[in-house]
């Protein structure tokens, strides 16, 4: 039962929340993707080995919410990557506004360019969280997206960022919020035993205190620079963890 507890709790509340994400998505404002490359080097100081870096996933990856890709969670995660690795990070993000993990597969995946990287992020479950995608459905979706990036770039390692903590985003009126925080702690849960039954695939819940306003955007709805760099170094620190063990 615990699966379908979001729709049983959404079910009699339904005409108030349509008519609460209604009034949501007029009043949000609506901020662009990041601009510039969406490719680079950081950490081109470092005289190691060039470490290669691919994500793939929705509006974080797109970098809605900062002005670049350097500040968004792309660019984070190569610098963090290369401070503690002491190696430059070549990066590329393949992000879209907006796709749940099914939609990616048909408009994102066939831009990922098929050559080998050692690290992939894969991040999505917002849209899906906001479109009360199926369980079932979004475990099969999102293993998809995981076997098609598999399949493209051979990474080494695939890390699989946690559904983010709907229940704490700024923009999101009460219930609303509370039974979206609730669908995404159950897709979270699904993206979690996926990537522990997949080899290569590392799953890192993404534990960042979103109630601290300054980890927000402006539309308090995506990750701000403070944010992203707080998520990067909750990756790295995970990936090398990883490495080491």
């Amino acid at each position: 039962m615990r699966r379908f507890l979001p729709e049983l709790i959404a079910l009699p509340l339904l005409p108030f929340l349509i008519a609460q994400g209604r009034h949501t998505r007029k009043v949000t404002p609506r901020l662009p993707e990041a601009a510039g490359p969406t490719a680079g080097v950081a950490g081109s100081a470092h005289s190691g080995a060039l470490l290669s870096l691919l994500t793939v996933g929705e509006s974080p990856i797109a970098g809605v919410g900062v002005d670049s890709h350097e500040q968004a969670i792309t660019g984070q995660l190569a610098d963090a990557l290369a401070q503690r690795l002491h190696r430059p990070v070549a990066w590329r993000a393949c992000g879209k506004n907006g796709l749940t993990a099914r939609e990616a597969l048909e408009q994102l995946v066939p831009e990922i360019p098929v050559e080998a990287v050692d690290v992939a992020l894969v991040a999505f479950g917002v849209n899906d969280t906001t479109a009360f995608r199926p369980l079932s459905s979004w475990r099969r979706d999102l293993g998809n997206v995981l076997t098609a990036v598999q399949a493209r770039c051979s990474p080494q390692c695939v890390i699989v960022s946690g559904v983010p903590p709907v229940a704490h985003f700024p923009a999101l009126p009460q219930p609303l919020r509370w039974v979206m925080g609730l669908k995404a702690q159950t897709l979270d849960g699904a993206a979690r035993e996926l990537a522990h039954a997949l080899p290569h695939a590392l799953y890192v819940p993404l534990l960042l205190d979103t109630r601290d306003r300054s980890m927000m955007a402006s539309d308090g709805y995506h990750p701000s620079e403070k944010g992203c760099k707080a998520w990067a170094e909750l990756l790295a620190d995970a990936y090398l963890s990883r490495c080491n063990s």
